[in-house]
C-alpha cells in the first residue's frame, strides 16, 4: 500500500526542516518615525526582547542562538538561528508598547515578510461634525 499525501502530512513524513539542517530567520522591526518624533527608545526595546524572549521555555536564554542589535535610526533587528515565529516578536512588540503606554498612539504593522514597522494611528478629527441642539 502506497501512502497518500494526506497520510504523509499528517504522519510528518513530508515537509518541514530536517534535524541537521540549520535555520536562520532575520527579523527586522522599523521604529524610525516615533524614534524622530522622541517618544520611542529603541535601546530600551532592545534590552527588553533580550530579557523577555524565551528559548526552550527559558527567559534570558538568548546565548548564540538569537540576537538581538540596535542598527541605529530606530531599527532593532532579530537573528535567529533556531525556529522564531514572528508572530511571537509582533506580541513582545505589542507588549513593551502596552508597558511604555504607547499602545493607544502606535500600531505593528508588516510590511514584508520579515519586516515589521511601528506607525501611528490614522486619527480623524471631529471638526467638521457639530452637535446641533
Amino acid at each position: 500500500m502506497v501512502a497518500g499525501p494526506t497520510y504523509r502530512r499528517r504522519c510528518g513524513l513530508k515537509g518541514g526542516p530536517k534535524k541537521n539542517q540549520k535555520i536562520t530567520k532575520k527579523f527586522v522591526i522599523n521604529a524610525t518615525q516615533p524614534t524622530q518624533d522622541r517618544i520611542f527608545d529603541p535601546s530600551a526595546f532592545a534590552t527588553f526582547l533580550q530579557q523577555r524572549i524565551k528559548v526552550d521555555g527559558l527567559t534570558g536564554n538568548l546565548g548564540d542562538t538569537i540576537n538581538v542589535s540596535n542598527l541605529g535610526d530606530g531599527r532593532i533587528e532579530v537573528v535567529a538561528h533556531k525556529e522564531f515565529s514572528g508572530r511571537y516578536l509582533k506580541y513582545l512588540t505589542k507588549k513593551f508598547l502596552k508597558k511604555q503606554q504607547l499602545r493607544d498612539w502606535l500600531r505593528v504593522v508588516s510590511t514584508n515578510k520579515g519586516e515589521y514597522t511601528l506607525k501611528f494611528f490614522n486619527v480623524v478629527g471631529d471638526e467638521g461634525e457639530e452637535e446641533e441642539d
